[in-house]
């Protein structure tokens, strides 16, 4: 098959300007390189297509092709993983990973949380703040108000993006601080929600509906040299040293795997992606958000150690994404 491939290259970003923290979503050109030949090595030719305006650009002059593979984040609100996908299907193009609609609900983690919760999966209570009145409403009485400690985050981020050491809030006045420099900063939303004290875990997941698997379970541990207690971005980018990722087994693994596949399908998430989790005092696993987008690179991303813990091999991973997109659009090999 003549296989298109969507992509960010974080250093055309970077060139542009933007801030490292800012680029943190795009892929390194390894990544890039690794999935090239990945897809070329199970038979099928890789056009490298590029961002969302490089994908306007070739289907304008009439280019297509049979599938395309698609990790582009895009930029500029919450419909930007949304985009690659909605102009594929505006042209009748098949592609990997999941459609529009599931791309703009997990990148917005409150409307992902909503859904979650009206389906009755366990994930943290929460709150929006959009401005710095909203915190306000935090200080309600009642069963509604949130307890401190609190976590909060850009509403619309991935890759730990404006997660730092002071995400957790011991206080109002920790919180207040926090939400300010996110506002500021990201110019979004933040979620704020109580903070889970447990342990933490991410869930690989393949295939789509009642094929959709768990394909491994990884733990994220804090070492001593790390940001305590919450996996900020300073923790996964420099995570050696810092972070301890390992194969996790038995019930914590099994309960993470039921979770995680039952997000999955309630989402409606396609082909391949992350669920991430963290157990709350009692041990209980909730879900923290979904990655319909996970990142792919080799040695380094959470999905890609889950699989390589296991002994299998890189190319494998890849295949199978284009397996399971073939079959969900019908094509023959």
């Amino acid at each position: 098959m003549n296989i298109g491939f969507t992509y960010d290259l974080k250093d055309d970003y970077l060139a542009a300007g933007m801030a490292p923290d800012l680029a943190a979503e795009f892929d390194a050109r390894d990544t890039i390189d690794a999935i090239d030949a990945a897809v070329r090595a199970a038979g099928h030719t890789c056009d490298r297509i590029g961002s969302a305006r490089a994908l306007m650009a070739r289907l304008s002059r009439g280019d297509r092709w049979d599938l395309v593979f698609n990790i582009a984040e895009s930029t500029g609100g919450f419909g930007r993983e949304a985009l690659v996908p909605a102009l594929l299907e505006a042209f009748d193009i098949p592609y990997t990973m999941s459609d529009p609609l599931v791309c703009a609900v997990t990148l917005h983690k409150a409307s992902a949380k909503r859904i979650l919760r009206d389906a009755g999966i366990p994930t943290p209570r929460f709150a929006v703040v959009e401005s710095i009145a909203d915190l306000a409403h935090l200080d309600a009485h009642g069963d509604r108000a949130l307890r401190y400690p609190l976590f909060a985050k850009p509403i619309a981020e991935g890759s730990s993006k404006g997660i730092e050491g002071n995400a957790k809030c011991a206080d109002a006045a920790q919180l207040d601080r926090l939400c300010r420099h996110l506002l500021d900063r990201y110019h979004q939303p933040v979620l704020v929600e109580e903070f889970l004290p447990g342990r933490e875990v991410t869930v690989g997941v393949l295939g789509t509906g009642g094929h959709a698997r768990a394909v491994g379970v990884e733990e994220v541990t804090m070492l001593e040299g790390a940001e305590q207690e919450v996996y900020t971005f300073k923790n996964k980018v420099d995570w050696e040293g810092r972070v301890q990722c390992v194969l996790a087994t038995g019930g914590l693994a099994e309960q993470a795997s039921r979770l995680a596949v039952q997000t999955w399908r309630v989402l409606g998430a396609r082909d391949c992606g992350r669920v991430d989790l963290r157990a709350d005092a009692a041990g209980n696993l909730q879900v923290l958000e979904v990655n319909p987008l996970p990142g792919l690179r080799p040695g380094y991303s959470d999905l890609c150690l889950i699989w390589e813990f296991q002994g299998l091999g890189y190319n494998d991973l890849i295949r199978q994404i284009l397996d399971s997109a073939r079959e969900r659009t019908g094509l023959r090999a």
